[in-house]
């Protein structure tokens, strides 16, 4: 599948491939120890460097100022974090340098990885959030012989999808086009009810 049609795509760029799946590949014996030893300094100087843009401290210096007026993006009146200079849509980690003399020497590959966490960061988050949220809901099974036409509440075109493809969790159901969240939200309450009936009986 291309990444641009998956379902959390931020997560699941072509550019971050290799720090998503070289750990797997390594530990299945596909990924050399020479090529693993690379893979894990590149995780270190972009992780060293998310870190110390996010505690660096930019002043509101006149060349500070000047710079960002010629991009067009609000002046500083304050000291500002150089990470949130990052996230600003006007600005770029290339940008950034002539205001930042501590910038270690990092590949472009690094550089693009770093200025990506950080800009998307609160987006990045909201997506492993919902991974997360996914992963739980994966483990709420349904019963494989339910009869969804009997469930109060569920759309019709939700009532006809869930009847034929017959999903096993809540998680598969979510997925299956047609099946809005207010009708996971009737089946999440119809298993709740379910089992407690089937507490209260055995």
């Amino acid at each position: 599948m291309m990444t641009s049609r998956a379902e959390y795509r931020l997560l699941l760029r072509q550019d971050n491939a290799d720090l998503r799946l070289t750990e797997i590949g390594h530990d299945v014996g596909l990924i050399s120890e020479e090529r693993y030893q690379k893979f894990k300094q590149k995780r270190q100087n972009i992780e060293n460097e998310i870190k110390r843009l996010k505690e660096l401290t930019v002043k509101p210096t006149e060349e500070v100022n000047k710079l960002l007026k010629l991009k067009g993006t609000s002046e500083l009146t304050t000291g500002t974090k150089m990470a949130e200079l990052l996230k600003r849509t006007e600005l770029d980690y290339e940008t950034l340098e002539k205001i930042d003399l501590e910038r270690p020497v990092l590949t472009k590959q690094e550089r693009e990885e770093v200025e990506i966490q950080i800009k998307y960061e609160g987006y990045i988050k909201m997506q492993e959030a919902q991974v997360e949220k996914f992963k739980k809901l994966e483990t709420k099974l349904l019963p494989e012989k339910l009869d969804y036409e009997t469930i109060r509440g569920i759309s019709l075109e939700a009532r006809q999808k869930l009847n034929k493809y017959k999903p096993r969790s809540i998680g598969q159901a979510s997925r299956i086009s047609g099946v809005s969240p207010a009708d996971i939200s009737v089946l999440l309450v119809y298993l709740q009810q379910l089992n407690g009936e089937r507490k209260n009986n055995g």
